[in-house]
């Protein structure tokens, strides 16, 4: 069995289906998300900070950029804002795309995008903004009808097997990041949107490790410039491997020790 469905059978084993079971299987894993989600796009944001916040709600001494806490308060707030819509299954929809992005984003738009360019938490872009070496993104004015379509396209997926829903994974998540719905926060929203998409089909979320951002971004540009996925779902899958293997290694030498 390979390490990818044995992580897929450990995560079935466990019966994840309340919110209590959430917070039991995903203690260190929110922590370890919200900082490298994070860390992936402000470099400012450090693992003890985030710590701090999630477990006690402050951080002490701290002399670094205030966006940065706010980033990661907002992750947790976000966590609990997720947790009955993932028990409840609900499915992906615009409002609920936007509410993401506004818990996510509060607080953090800087003087230029909220006074001079009236951009919003919560709101699609109003100017158009472009992302990565190929510079794509949909026009302002094709934001909601694109992301209409890719969410359409993904509820319309109904047999799911393990290799299925991780290309429908990468898809959803690369195709994203390519319309680029936001002024700001598009990367962390995505992110979180895909671990969402994840658990919603009881399948195990993953992070996607900030010393490995090299991978991710070469992986979003193969889909801009020639919509190939494969890279995007092998890149996820080994990320996904990456993130449980010390808890796969530590309940498979339990299992080993009550035998």
């Amino acid at each position: 069995m390979s390490k990818y469905d044995s992580i897929l059978k450990l995560w079935h084993k466990w019966n994840v289906q309340t919110g209590a079971d959430i917070d039991l299987r995903l203690d260190s894993f929110r922590i370890l998300f919200a900082f490298n989600s994070g860390k992936i796009e402000n470099e400012a944001i450090t693992y003890n900070d985030t710590r701090e916040i999630f477990e006690n709600g402050q951080v002490s001494n701290y002399t670094g950029s205030p966006r940065a806490l706010f980033e990661t308060q907002n992750q947790k707030l976000c966590y609990e804002f997720l947790k009955p819509k993932i028990v409840a299954g609900e499915p992906l929809s615009i409002p609920l795309v936007k509410s993401v992005h506004e818990v996510l984003t509060s607080g953090t738009y800087d003087e230029r995008r909220f006074i001079k360019q009236g951009e919003r938490p919560g709101e699609f872009k109003k100017h158009d903004y472009v992302t990565g070496r190929t510079e794509v993104g949909s026009t302002p004015e094709n934001v909601e009808r694109d992301l209409s379509e890719l969410l359409s396209e993904i509820a319309e997926i109904t047999d799911f097997n393990a290799e299925k829903l991780m290309k429908s994974a990468a898809y959803f998540h690369a195709r994203f990041e390519y319309i680029h719905p936001f002024a700001d926060g598009n990367g962390r929203v995505g992110r979180t949107l895909l671990n969402y998409f994840l658990m919603t089909k009881n399948h195990p979320p993953l992070i996607v490790h900030e010393e490995d951002k090299r991978g991710y971004y070469s992986a979003l540009e193969c889909y801009d410039t020639s919509e190939e996925i494969s890279p995007m779902s092998k890149y996820l899958k080994t990320q996904l491997e990456k993130t449980w293997a010390k808890t796969l290694s530590r309940e498979l030498k339990r299992d080993e020790d009550s035998r």
